[in-house]
Formats: structure tokens, C-alpha cells, sequence
């Protein structure tokens, strides 16, 4: 089972929410390399409100992706295209239904 995740909120400037939306579309190739990631989300909360759900099977693999290709290109558009800084907490997982 998988015991550790992330979860990130995502707030995009109004004017450059759907570029935010297809940056996220496109992490899904990123996140299918990452062999220690487990599960990957990236989803919309509302107009400019965007997140990730990742899961990992130890820190090792949360580590390996806090430090990989999805999150530098968060870091990278933050300044032009996000309304802050992404809000990325660590998060235990206490259970969980997978296929």
C-alpha cells in the first residue's frame, strides 16, 4: 500500500488559468516517467483553482518527486502565470482503494 502523498492547491492568475489547465494536462507524461510515483491526479476546482494528488509507497519516492521535472515547472511559471506560490503539503495516507 501506499503510505505517503502530496497534495498541492494551484491558484492561477485569472487571465492565464487555461494555460495553467494545459501545463498540468501535459505533467501526466512527466508523471508517467517517474517510477517511484504511484498514483498522479491533477484536477480543477473552480475557474482558476487548480491541484495535484500524488502518492508514493515510501519518502524516498515523495522526495524523488518533490525534486523532479513537475515540480520545477510548477516553480517556473509561478512568478508569470500563478496568482502565489503553490500550496504543497505533505500528507500520510491512512487507507485507500486502488484497483
Amino acid at each position: 500500500m501506499t503510505h505517503t502523498g502530496l497534495l498541492a492547491r494551484i491558484e492561477a492568475k485569472p487571465e492565464h488559468a487555461a494555460q495553467v489547465q494545459e501545463l498540468l494536462e501535459q505533467a501526466l507524461e512527466l508523471a508517467r516517467q517517474e517510477t517511484q510515483t504511484v498514483t498522479w491526479y491533477s484536477f480543477r476546482l473552480g475557474p482558476t483553482s487548480f491541484g495535484v494528488f500524488d502518492t508514493f509507497d515510501d519518502e524516498a519516492g515523495r522526495q524523488a518527486h518533490l525534486n523532479g521535472k513537475i515540480a520545477a515547472a510548477l516553480m517556473n511559471i509561478t512568478p508569470t502565470l500563478l496568482a502565489g506560490t503553490p500550496d504543497i503539503q505533505k500528507i500520510d495516507i491512512l487507507a485507500a482503494k486502488l484497483p
